[in-house]
C-alpha cells in the first residue's frame, strides 16, 4: 500500500490552550466525550467536517490549528 501520509489532530493541545475541560467542551460541542478522546489520540479513521467545524467554533481556531498534514517524505525525512 502506497505512503500518502498522515493527518495529526492537535486537539489535546488546543484544549489545553483554551484551558477548557474535556467536558465542557463535549457538552459545547455536543459531543460524546469518548469521541473527543479519540481526537485527542489521533484514533480517529474518518473526520466528520460537521465535528470539526463545532471544534473550531469552540475552541476559536482554525481548521488548520486543528489539523496538520505530514507529507510521506517528512516522515522519511524525520521533520
Amino acid at each position: 500500500m502506497e505512503n500518502h501520509g498522515t493527518v495529526i489532530i492537535h486537539l489535546d493541545k488546543l484544549i489545553k490552550d483554551a484551558g477548557i475541560s474535556k467536558n465542557k467542551l463535549s457538552h459545547r460541542a455536543e459531543m460524546q466525550r469518548t469521541q473527543i478522546n479519540n481526537y485527542c489520540n489521533n484514533k480517529v479513521t474518518r473526520l466528520d467536517i460537521d465535528v470539526l467545524a463545532r471544534l473550531c467554533s469552540v475552541l476559536h481556531c482554525e481548521l488548520s490549528d486543528l489539523l496538520e498534514y505530514i507529507p510521506p517524505d517528512a516522515k522519511e525525512e524525520g521533520i
